[in-house]
């Protein structure tokens, strides 16, 4: 039987199904009994293990024992378990299909089940399981051993993330990363290549050295980054994207300002590879185990508390009253039930740690009914890409078996662009929303912006309210919640719950409490150093945090010895100072930085990781380069522009400006001592420190 999906017919792709599945449950069952299991002659069931032996599916192995009809055990190959997992998708879509025809029959309506041409497959029913690409424990055992003879490739923590939702279904109807095809058309119209809607590209970026080693048709190993396999993936696409393309058509805009397009150039490998994916076992999480359901756990726990209709509320944010009055009106209005699904995977960069949010959610858990909503944890990768990424989280929703969904006003929107404008439109991602409501199979329900009207002592939804003139109407915003918190400021019991507050206080206390980084940056011969030192003893003096000073030749001893002066390894130098910086900073401690740190998208990069755990001050020792010519107490500048010294920060080598620091410093005819104070004035006015 030839393998050729171009040759083979609905038959053999059947009796192929049959085979796999057959030899999955008992590999070492004799021909006679899998011949008879499968419904084929003897003959047949010799001709098609051959063929599919030949088409690298399985592995045959001789076995010895006492029963000679027991000659042979089967294996089935990587290539094999990602088969049958597509042949398993196409025989179900045929037996729905039929089935649905013998209800039209009998009955005169459609079944509900019919797999639509657009993605809506499976969906109708929100209680039916869904495809997942994991296969049977027996058969990952197996394939562990197996895999130990690929080539490994570690996730970053946003592709084991995808990797999450892909094997569970999360992002049915993918099987895997995109393909070349598939990604051009989701980029291009939010289709893959069989127009089914998808509006995020899901694709494994690696490295050109990696995409290099591989050939096409070969199995990698998935692994996450301490080495534990995951799955295996097919690799059948391998190309350079045009990313700027992407950003413009999927995030509107090819600007570093937003958090997606900032990584797909700065952090995400320069090659995409496609291809199936054959799951393993799932990414282990050692927080909130109780509360992480699959889709399938969730449509489970929906047929046994009989939830026909279940809206979902996406959140990356604490639950604050104004959210409860929103879920609760939401729920009525669509009268169903509720389920609280925040994002606990990758967000936006300097949102709250998702370990505080989730002890926030359980805080006001017991403020719902428990008889009608629940709770659970999404680890997905966000994109914050607005109006694309709320049809993404509709179409995920509807896979958890959800049939509302609430989107917001400016839904994962990263807030402001280049030229200080919002990315997108307040109601761009509802509308866009409900342009593809059909084909998501999970109805919109708007997001109502709610405010607290004091005279009634309640919540109300703004464009509801017909005296607006008569009444107070008080309201709190992200920016004010976070000035109150790092203020020490009062929090009005209508605008949170106490339980919120107390956590969100634990986790941020007031800033003068806070640990934080001040980081110089400027050329060699600025006076970074030396600005660095003395600020390092004047806050000693003033004690309550310990200070640690990471100045750049200082790291270039300790802690980067073995680096060199290309770019490459200057960007490592300066990624370890953020990572030890925001290690202190985490810790309660005052990080002092004074490294030349040349580029942008570095000092970026370090600015989010410290900016996690605390405040984040850059400081720019705008010296020109040619007074640092002329202090050149080392002689670097004089051997660079001898040409002895290659890639030279200022001469041989480009420096990026900062744009916008916490603060400018001159250290031409100014005293180290003002400058130090400049500083110090700067940390007091923006609270890091108590008033001198």
């Amino acid at each position: 039987m030839a393998m050729s999906p171009a040759k083979i017919t609905t038959e053999q792709e059947d009796q192929l199904f049959r085979l796999l599945r057959q030899l999955e449950i008992a590999p070492e069952a004799s021909q006679r009994v899998t011949a008879q299991a499968i419904g084929i002659s003897l003959g047949r069931l010799n001709a098609l293990l051959r063929s599919t032996a030949d088409a690298g599916f399985i592995k045959v192995s001789d076995r010895d024992g006492p029963d000679k009809r027991q000659r042979f055990s089967y294996e089935i190959t990587l290539k094999g378990a990602a088969e049958k997992t597509r042949l398993t998708d196409q025989f179900l879509t045929r037996k729905f299909a039929e089935y649905d025809a013998l209800h039209a029959e009998l009955t005169g309506t459609t079944s509900g089940l019919e797999p639509f041409k657009h993605r809506t497959k499976l969906m109708q029913n929100n209680l039916a399981p869904i495809p997942e690409l994991y296969v049977s424990y027996d058969s990952a055992e197996k394939l562990k051993l197996e895999a130990t003879e690929l080539t490994s490739h570690d996730l970053t923590p946003r592709q084991i993330c995808d990797l999450e939702l892909l094997m569970n279904g999360g992002f049915n109807p993918l099987k895997g990363f995109l393909t070349e095809e598939d990604y051009d058309g989701v980029v291009e119209n939010m289709r893959l290549a069989d127009g089914t809607l998808w509006p995020m590209p899901i694709t494994l970026d690696v490295s050109e050295e990696f995409a290099a080693s591989l050939e096409l048709g070969q199995d990698i190993a998935l692994r996450d980054q301490e080495g534990v396999i995951l799955g295996t993936m097919t690799v059948t696409d391998r190309w350079e994207p045009n990313k700027s393309v992407e950003a413009e058509k999927v995030f509107g805009a090819d600007d570093d300002a937003h958090p997606a397009v900032n990584y797909l150039h700065n952090t995400a490998g320069k090659i995409y590879l496609g291809g199936p994916v054959t799951g393993i076992q799932q990414p282990v999480h050692y927080d909130f185990r109780a509360r992480r359901d699959t889709p399938n756990e969730k449509r489970a726990y929906f047929r046994k508390m009989g939830w026909r209709k279940v809206v979902a509320f996406q959140t990356r944010n604490p639950l604050h009253r104004a959210h409860q009055e929103l879920t609760f009106r939401a729920a009525k209005e669509a009268q169903a039930n509720l389920l609280i699904h925040p994002v606990v995977g990758l967000t936006k960069p300097g949102d709250v740690d998702h370990f505080t949010r989730v002890r926030c959610y359980e805080a006001v858990l017991d403020k719902y009914p428990q008889s009608t909503t629940t709770m659970s944890l999404l680890n997905l990768a966000m994109r914050m890409a607005g109006p694309r990424e709320a049809v993404w989280h509709g179409l995920i929703r509807a896979n958890h078996g959800c049939t509302h969904f609430i989107v917001g006003r400016d839904h994962a929107g990263p807030g402001s662009n280049s030229q200080g404008e919002d990315f997108y439109g307040p109601y761009d991602a509802q509308e866009l929303y409900r342009a593809n409501q059909s084909e998501i199979g999970c109805e919109m329900v708007d997001f109502k912006h709610m405010v607290w009207v004091s005279e009634r002592a309640q919540y109300e939804a703004m464009d509801e309210i017909e005296d607006k003139d008569d009444v107070t109407i008080l309201n709190i915003s992200g920016t004010e919640l976070r000035r109150r918190l790092a203020e020490g400021l009062e929090i009005p019991e209508w605008f949170s719950f106490p339980e919120v507050v107390k956590e969100l206080r634990r986790t941020k206390p007031p800033r003068a409490k806070q640990g934080f980084t001040v980081f110089f940056t400027g050329f060699s011969g600025s006076g970074k150093s030396t600005i660095a030192n003395a600020l390092m003893v004047k806050l000693m003096e003033m004690g309550g945090r310990p200070v640690t000073l990471l100045d750049g030749d200082i790291v270039r001893k300790n802690l980067s010895s073995e680096l060199g002066f290309s770019k490459e390894h200057r960007d490592l130098n300066i990624r370890r100072i953020g990572y030890v910086a925001s290690e202190i900073t985490k810790n309660g401690g005052i990080a002092i930085c004074a490294p030349i740190a040349p580029y942008a998208t570095t000092r970026r990069a370090v600015r989010e990781d410290i900016e996690a755990f605390g405040a984040f001050v850059e400081v720019h020792v705008a010296t020109s380069i040619e007074e640092c010519e002329k202090r050149d107490r080392k002689g670097l500048y004089k051997l660079a522009r001898e040409g002895k010294i290659k890639e030279f920060t200022g001469i041989s080598d480009p420096y990026d400006v900062p744009e916008n620091p916490e603060l400018s410093v001159e250290t031409t005819n100014v005293d180290v001592d003002n400058c130090a104070h400049q500083v110090l004035l700067k940390l007091e006015s923006m609270g890091l420190i108590a008033a001198t």
